[in-house]
């Protein structure tokens, strides 16, 4: 006997019988839309990912040929560029971790 399942089954029963026409019918929309902005962020997060530069430089000067003192104004460009990409980095995670919280949430509150 699963009676886990079945208690399960009634709750949403009760919920839907709840819910007015428009939430039903606006949860697979906005399932879908969650899906959408996680995917973007996932191919964004991809691209910021890999145009941050690689901080551990041991020694990858010495094979690219680089010259180790740049002018303040070489160095200074590259940090602010990728402090800006490592905040979009960040606020991508945070947006994706939201929309999959959410889509969860949504699939506990109403399987229909």
């Amino acid at each position: 006997m699963d009676f886990k399942g079945d208690k399960m089954k009634h709750l949403t029963q009760i919920l839907t019988s709840l819910a007015p026409d428009w939430v039903v019918a606006s949860f697979p929309i906005a399932r879908i839309v969650l899906i959408c902005i996680t995917t973007l962020c996932a191919i964004m997060l991809i691209v910021t990912t890999l145009l941050q530069s690689n901080t551990n430089e041991d020694g990858s000067n010495a094979l690219s040929g680089s010259v180790g003192q740049e002018s303040y104004y070489a160095q200074n460009k590259g940090e602010s560029r990728n402090v800006k990409l490592s905040r979009a980095t960040i606020a991508l995670i945070s947006i994706m971790a939201v929309c999959i919280i959410l889509y969860f949430v949504s699939l506990i509150i109403y399987q229909g």
